[in-house]
């Protein structure tokens, strides 16, 4: 089996390489980014790509077609992949969440591609008072990236032919990468606890979020990656997390504490509502992938986090101006002439390659 993955350099990414590794020892596994994100390690072993076959480099938005020849599966996870970088670039959100993967997803299918899967999100239902969201209920994105993924959903609906079409919407990602973000609110809360002893959590604490490890993540694109149309049709979209990991962030921060002595919780009590609040029903993707249901208990993700944090001496109490904050290393590229504001390179050194026979092989 083939098996190409956009996006690979990311925070998911190198989970999702493990565990297909894991799983198909002997598969080709390729990757295509465009290494924005490829010097924030936080390993203290291998690079992650050492478990591939080949590492591509280049602009989903220029995507060479011929990456698909022989390919069995491709996994889209190439996105500016959160609110505040959705913010600050709008348009380039859309042009890379949204039109880049349906671009991908038609090339795909053109090149016989057996199964696609599209790494979607539970932010597509925004602020949703009453009870949990199903895949059927309205949509309510308050933001650019909410609604690229929602953009891509629609088309990829709309897809001709044969190809086994998965959009895993996924609830709030968390735990240990070997490229980690610390952009993610139970993320956040770890780095504050174990740098400063205190979590603030800047809302009242009362906006609900699903949570799923990157771990768990990657076992729900495996199954995705290799799923058959008659469990679930050709065209799937399906909410990937489990029922009883929605929580409301004041309990994140207490579950935090409880495993870092000291820690101290503090909640704005008089600050204005969430733009986002969510609970989610993740019961068809509990029927549809009875084998692949998340393992990780919130407990095993803050453990995670925090070992993995100290193995690295992690100290730096600003880390929210660090390299872990997606944004900011964006805009440090930027500030070095190395980025463009449209996301692309703009020297020389930048890695890109500029057709198949230049993949880099690890």
């Amino acid at each position: 089996m083939r098996i190409l993955i956009t996006g690979n350099m990311g925070y998911v990414g190198p989970s999702v390489v493990r565990q297909l590794r894991r799983i198909y020892p002997k598969s080709r596994i390729e990757g295509f980014d465009s290494g924005f994100f490829a010097h924030c390690l936080t390993t203290p072993h291998d690079v992650p790509e050492r478990r591939l076959d080949a590492q591509h480099f280049g602009d989903v938005r220029s995507f060479d077609a011929r990456l698909l020849d022989g390919c069995d599966a491709v996994i889209l996870l190439a996105a500016v992949s959160n609110d505040p970088m959705g913010a600050r670039f709008g348009r380039v959100t859309e042009e890379i969440n949204q039109d880049a993967a349906v671009a991908i997803a038609r090339q795909a299918s053109a090149a016989g591609v057996r199964n696609l899967v599209f790494a979607s999100s539970c932010s597509v239902y925004g602020v949703a008072e009453g009870g949990p969201r199903n895949e059927d209920d309205p949509l309510n994105p308050m933001t650019a990236y909410a609604s690229s993924k929602i953009g891509a959903e629609r088309a990829l609906a709309t897809l001709a032919g044969d190809m086994t079409v998965t959009c895993l919407r996924f609830a709030t990602a968390c735990g240990m990468s070997d490229r980690l973000r610390l952009d993610l609110v139970l993320n956040d809360f770890v780095a504050c606890a174990l740098t400063t002893g205190q979590i603030s959590v800047l809302s009242d604490g009362s906006p609900w979020r699903p949570l799923i490890d990157v771990r768990d993540m990657a076992r729900a694109i495996e199954w995705a990656a290799t799923r058959s149309p008659d469990n679930g049709g050709r065209l799937l979209t399906v909410n990937a997390g489990a029922d009883s990991a929605n929580y409301q962030v004041r309990d994140l921060a207490e579950a935090v504490a409880r495993q870092v002595p000291g820690c101290r919780v503090s909640v704005n009590r008089d600050s204005p509502a969430d733009s986002r609040s969510y609970r989610v029903d993740f019961s068809r993707f509990a029927a549809l992938a009875p084998h692949h249901q998340p393992r990780m208990s919130l407990q095993d993700s803050v453990a995670g986090l925090v070992a993995g944090l100290r193995d690295l001496h992690f100290a730096d109490a600003d880390f929210r101006n660090s390299s872990l904050i997606r944004l900011h290393t964006l805009k440090a590229l930027i500030a070095e002439g190395r980025l463009t504001n449209d996301l692309e390179w703009a020297d020389r050194l930048a890695p890109v390659v500029r057709n198949p026979s230049e993949e880099v092989l690890v």
